[in-house]
């Protein structure tokens, strides 16, 4: 007796207050129906023709209807597989959405063909250490910052590979991916990292220190971070916070798993600054 084959299934992650969003939702759908693809969704409220999604294991791709926040959404809902997230931007051009948006049929076609490509983009990891014992713990896709959580300074320690570095009465600390370098670190002053290139930037914010440059390190290191304030915050992304308290210790290194961003257009990360900033690619006197 033959196998019977297994219906296919896309998870569509819909930005929640674009209507744009929510519209291209609604072409895709019936595009992939056409192609034997199933939706499933996780939009508030649903959307006609698409699945709730109930097993974070059920679909062979995320499609990310919406900008960089939303793929960072995504990035929660397939961490601990192996399912890519394909992004299609709608609004302003990000770094892991596409450049151009397709149209509905043209996208549902290269997901039916799996015409897309990308890479697995490293991710950190983090430990709290309170009175040595481990209190919390996350990762980050993009990066984790350890920032002040009122109006003073936040006094830290950092160490890199159990040696000491560097004490600082800062705004607070950045540990950036190379997905991340092009986020929160690069609009503090941080490089600019491809995202094939493995290390991390540390990156202080404001530090009050002869040496407070940004640095990029190996992705085998080890960070530590001691907090000598009253308190601080760490935040994940953006979006995983956990408070922080005299004494405690942070403790940041490279996550044993991986976030896989692909694309179904060039995927050449040089593009995608060229389109993002604007650069003058013909020449800075315009020749």
């Amino acid at each position: 007796m033959s196998e019977v084959a297994l219906q296919r299934k896309a998870l569509l992650v819909v930005h929640p207050t674009k209507p744009e969003a929510y519209a291209f939702a609604q072409e895709l759908i019936p595009a992939l129906s056409a192609l034997g693809i199933d939706s499933l969704t996780n939009f508030p409220g649903g959307i006609p023709g698409a699945q709730r999604v109930r097993d974070s294991k059920e679909f062979e791709i995320a499609i990310v209807l919406g900008g960089d926040g939303t793929i960072l959404r995504a990035a929660e809902l397939v961490l601990d597989t192996s399912i890519p997230i394909l992004g299609i931007n709608l609004g302003n051009v990000g770094f892991m959405a596409e450049i151009e948006r397709p149209s509905a049929a043209l996208l549902a076609k290269n997901v039916a063909e799996k015409n897309y490509r990308g890479e697995a983009r490293l991710i950190l990891e983090y430990e709290v250490l309170r009175n040595g014992i481990a209190i919390a713990n996350g990762w980050a896709l993009n990066e984790f910052a350890i920032e002040r959580s009122h109006a003073q300074m936040v006094e830290l320690f950092l160490q890199i590979d159990d040696r000491p570095l560097s004490r600082w009465g800062c705004d607070g600390v950045i540990c950036a991916t190379p997905t991340g370098s092009t986020a929160y670190a690069f609009s503090a002053g941080g490089p600019v990292l491809w995202p094939e290139v493995e290390a991390i930037v540390v990156l202080p914010l404001a530090a009050h220190a002869l040496f407070s440059r940004p640095m990029v390190i190996s992705p085998h290191s080890t960070i530590v971070i001691d907090i000598e304030s009253r308190e601080a915050l760490i935040s994940a992304d953006g979006m995983r916070k956990t408070h922080l308290m005299t004494g405690d210790r942070i403790v940041i290194h490279r996550g044993k798993r991986t976030v896989e961003i692909v694309h179904v257009e060039s995927a050449v990360f040089t593009d995608r600054l060229v389109a993002k900033f604007k650069l003058p690619i013909e020449g800075w006197r315009g020749e």
